[in-house]
């Protein structure tokens, strides 16, 4: 099962992906945690020139293609093999980022994103993908405060920097997704309480992994 987090800036999603991780943990599951960018050794380095505040000279296409590389490698050597082990994949900013920031954001060729993102993916999609929705300044102060505090200003801040209708945009294009998706996208309240918001992914959860457990016993008994 792979489950997606999205958001704009300061959502609170790498949180709550984090929380999904550790309880699937305590019952007894080897959920495997990643992120994008950076979630193998190829996308830390690229990682480091998309977030980094000094990266003004970085073209929107540029940005595009890094980002669709960064993914082509995270599925192929991170995501398709733990999958492929039977591992729920839990990953923080997966394709719908692409389509937000990159296309809607940036502006850049949003018509031919989801043909970039099925060759990058190798068509592997999310099962189950949480946006955590708040306003756009909110998002921001909560972002900016938390580079502040960790000292990452520098290296993680480059989307941080942006005008404050970049961010609108981005919040747009994730409330269209979700209404157009719902069977896969679940919007969440950002604003709600931390421990509110973590119940529901459980419950949202719980319902995809036993509704799975359940199509895949049918199968096994189908054909024994």
């Amino acid at each position: 099962m792979l489950i997606t987090f999205e958001g704009i800036e300061g959502s609170g999603k790498s949180t709550q992906a984090e929380h999904l991780e550790a309880n699937l943990r305590q019952r007894g599951l080897d959920p495997l945690l990643s992120r994008e960018p950076g979630g193998s050794p190829l996308g830390r380095e690229l990682r480091r020139i998309l977030l980094n505040s000094g990266s003004t000279d970085l073209t929107d296409e540029a940005e595009l293609f890094l980002y669709l590389a960064d993914r082509a490698q995270h599925v192929a050597w991170i995501i398709s093999p733990a999958l492929r082990q039977g591992r729920i994949v839990i990953v923080d900013r997966y394709i719908d980022s692409t389509v937000a920031y990159q296309g809607c954001g940036r502006g850049v060729h949003p018509e031919v994103i989801p043909e970039l993102n099925r060759i990058a993916t190798r068509g592997v999609y999310p099962d189950l993908t949480f946006v955590l929705d708040v306003e756009e300044q909110t998002g921001l102060e909560r972002a900016k405060g938390r580079n502040a505090a960790s000292g990452s200003q520098e290296a993680e801040g480059r989307f941080e920097a942006e005008a404050l209708a970049f961010h609108q945009r981005v919040r747009q294009e994730y409330r269209r997704m979700a209404a157009a998706e719902p069977q896969r996208i679940r919007l969440l309240d950002g604003s709600d309480s931390a421990d509110r918001i973590q119940a529901r992914i459980l419950e949202e959860v719980e319902a995809g992994l036993a509704e799975r457990t359940f199509d895949a016993g049918n199968f096994t008994e189908g054909n024994t």
